[in-house]
C-alpha cells in the first residue's frame, strides 16, 4: 500500500518528519520514501544536537549559494527566486528517495529529514504495512 503525505515548509531548511511516518507504518519490512518535488531531497540525520542541522545548512549554503551571490552569476534560471536553482542543484546531489528498514513498526534509521527550498514538499511512502 502507498501513502502520500505533505510536509509543510517555511522556506529553505531541514524539516524532520519522522513522527509523521511513524504514525502510519507498522510491522516489519522496508519502507521506501520518494519526494516528488524537484528542488528538495531526503536525508537521514541526527536530531539530538541542533548544531548538526545548523552545520549542514551552513555547509549547503557555502557549497551552493543563492543566485544573488556573485559566484553564481553564470546561472540563467533565476526568475523563480535566488534559492530556486540552488535548490535544484542540491536535489541533483542529494537523494530524492530512501529505503528504511522497519522492525515492529519502528524505523531502524535515526531521523528522517527533508531538505527543502521554499514550498511544501510531497512525499510518498510504501511500507511493510500502512495503518
Amino acid at each position: 500500500m502507498q501513502t502520500t503525505f505533505t510536509i509543510a515548509t517555511r522556506g529553505q531548511g531541514l524539516y524532520e518528519f519522522t513522527d509523521e511516518v511513524a504514525s502510519w507504518v507498522t510491522g516489519d519490512g522496508l519502507l521506501t520514501l520518494f519526494i516528488r518535488h524537484t528542488s528538495a531531497s531526503l536525508l537521514i540525520q541526527e536530531n539530538a544536537d541542533p548544531e548538526v542541522r545548523h552545520d549542514l545548512l551552513a555547509y549547503m549554503q557555502r557549497l551552493v549559494p543563492p543566485t544573488s551571490d556573485p559566484s553564481m552569476s553564470y546561472l540563467t534560471h533565476t526568475y523563480e527566486g535566488p534559492d530556486d536553482m540552488p535548490g535544484h542543484i542540491k536535489a541533483a546531489m542529494l537523494p530524492v528517495s530512501l529505503s528504511v528498514p522497519i522492525k515492529a513498526g519502528w524505523h531502524l534509521a535515526r531521523n528522517l529529514s527533508l531538505r527543502a527550498s521554499r514550498c511544501a514538499a510531497y512525499a510518498a511512502g510504501r511500507g511493510p504495512s500502512v495503518a
